[in-house]
């Protein structure tokens, strides 16, 4: 990987980019990185009908696809997202996670996991009715997520 830096003073904010040959796990978790250590507020472009919003994004508890839609949902609202689910994945920061075939949560809003050993299991969100399933092939994965960022969270 090569790593260069160029001084252009005649930028109005500092810009990163990043060039790759693929979108892989080593670029996502640098995306992720950099864009924890900025201090502009990280928002994405969501709409309701015709009109665009920028929504912060660590407003957002989930995204989930419906049949060909993908649908962003924040405490009291939902959106409709100009991206597929793969491509969210790649753009979130490190906060959020796939808990199955159709839906990305935001590990920060999570409040419950109600466990079901047989199917699909309840996810919950502080300061929200809203609940999704997380499967089970994700489960383990989720827990273990949530268990270092809290541990990390009480370090800090």
């Amino acid at each position: 990987m090569k790593v260069k830096i160029e001084i252009d003073e005649a930028l109005e904010e500092d810009e990163v980019i990043i060039r790759c040959k693929e979108l892989d796990d080593s670029i996502i978790s640098l995306q992720s990185y950099i864009a924890g250590k900025s201090d502009v507020k990280q928002c994405i472009s969501l709409y309701k009908g015709e009109t665009e919003y920028y929504v912060p994004v660590k407003d957002v508890y989930f995204f989930e696809t419906d049949g060909r839609d993908i649908t962003a949902h924040t405490a009291d609202k939902i959106f409709t997202a100009a991206f597929k689910l793969y491509e969210l994945e790649a753009l979130l920061p490190g906060g959020f996670m796939r808990i199955s075939k159709s839906t990305i949560v935001n590990l920060d809003h999570i409040y419950s996991i109600t466990r079901n050993l047989t199917a699909s299991s309840a996810v919950e969100f502080a300061g929200s009715s809203k609940r999704v399933m997380v499967s089970r092939g994700y489960y383990k994965a989720l827990i273990e997520s949530l268990r270092v960022r809290r541990l990390g969270r009480l370090k800090g």
